[in-house]
């Protein structure tokens, strides 16, 4: 007697990711800080590419990035470029206030044959140019339009031919296939109606202790804010065509902490990739992060403020001891705020004896110990040089 065949289900989990897509993620979360949204939307797109599962004749994802200036909308891009790519400049930037007027867009796809400079202006968008930054590991592209608004509507003509069917028609007629790209645009509308939202409630300038429920409340009508003016700025057509709107929120103090040592660790790497016989270590006590986020605050511009801050007060006077000589090879230098409180002051702890150096020159490691007693932890670099996170 035959056993009629009895299938077995087995439970599937969609959740799951691939260890890739996980890798990621975590990456590209410890580069941005405050804006999870933006960092989901990327990682869901990269696994839908990973799984052969984008819309066929179309960009693998069109993503509108809205928030405030200094909020990390074009960062996201860069730190998205940087893990994917290997370098936070491997995408194709369009700065939309370059073309506010119609006869400019000659400059993205060249001037037809017979108009004058026809030969003189290449075209920018050409699939050389999009195609430059791909690898093994990632055959696609990223395409930024950055602050979209500011261009001429015959700009978002053309983007509605890129958003919907992956195609560009150049002066020439030469066609351009962007079904391997994802298109990025950012726009600062809304900001201004976002700020005044945040400083009644989350903001630096309100004492008032906002609860998770009401930080959601907010964050929903920054969202329909952002997406309103959006509404009223573009044509339904183009705005279809978007998958993911993303609206970035104002950076609070907690998030600039966090940038913070993010970017005391990039200072500290740019020390290490620096000439082998000029690399340290610098460590900033906590009244000297205090000045830096003090001078660094402002909810108008965001962490920009913040970096605009770290270049002034700590960057520039460590380049003056290094060009004249008081900073050496294996220094350790203590960062702390004067008795005025109004200046930062430099002094050297001790030095470190030890930089083994490789048959090139550079510096192959920086002793762990070493580092250790001077207040900071190493963390691995994709270059030659370490990198040191700040503690």
């Amino acid at each position: 007697m035959v056993k009629p065949f009895v299938s077995e289900e087995v439970l599937l989990d969609p959740e799951m990711r691939s260890s890739e897509v996980l890798d990621f993620e975590r990456r590209l979360l410890g580069k941005i800080v405050g804006q999870d949204r933006a960092v989901s939307r990327i990682v869901n797109m990269y696994q839908i590419y990973l799984a052969g599962m984008a819309m066929p004749g179309r960009p693998i994802g069109n993503l509108l990035f809205l928030g405030p200036t200094g909020s990390g909308k074009t960062r996201v891009v860069e730190a998205s470029a940087e893990i994917l790519f290997g370098n936070p400049r491997a995408f194709i930037k369009i700065d939309c206030a370059e073309f506010q007027h119609s006869h400019e867009i000659a400059k993205l796809i060249g001037s037809p044959p017979g108009y004058l400079g026809h030969r003189e202006t290449p075209p920018l968008l050409t699939q050389e140019a999009i195609d430059q930054h791909q690898t093994d590991r990632a055959r696609f592209s990223f395409l930024l339009f950055d602050e979209i608004e500011k261009a001429n509507d015959a700009l978002w003509q053309l983007l509605l031919g890129i958003l919907d069917k992956a195609t560009l028609t150049l002066g020439d007629n030469r066609k351009v296939d962007l079904s391997r790209c994802v298109v990025f645009m950012t726009s600062n509308l809304g900001a201004v109606e976002m700020s005044e939202m945040l400083t009644g409630g989350i903001g630096f300038t309100s004492g008032v202790k906002t609860d998770e429920t009401n930080l959601a409340e907010i964050d929903r009508k920054m969202y329909y804010t952002a997406l309103d003016t959006a509404k009223k700025k573009f044509s339904p057509e183009f705005m279809n065509r978007i998958d993911k709107v993303v609206v970035f929120r104002t950076l609070n103090q907690q998030h600039l902490r966090q940038i913070l040592d993010i970017e005391l660790n990039d200072v500290q790497n740019r020390i290490m990739s620096s000439q082998s016989d000029k690399q340290f270590i610098f460590r900033c006590t906590a009244d000297a992060k205090e000045f830096l986020l003090r001078e660094g605050t402002d909810l108008k511009y965001g962490a920009r403020h913040l970096k605009r801050a770290i270049e002034r007060h700590l960057v520039y006077p460590l380049s003056n001891l290094i060009a004249t000589g008081q900073i050496g090879l294996g220094d350790v230098i203590k960062i702390d705020l004067g008795a005025s409180a109004d200046k930062l002051t430099f002094s050297k702890e001790r030095a470190v004896s030890a930089f083994p150096v490789s048959d090139s020159g550079r510096v192959a490691e920086f002793p762990a110990r070493r580092a250790s007693q001077a207040g900071a932890k190493l963390q691995p670099l994709e270059t030659e040089a370490a990198s040191v996170e700040r503690v």
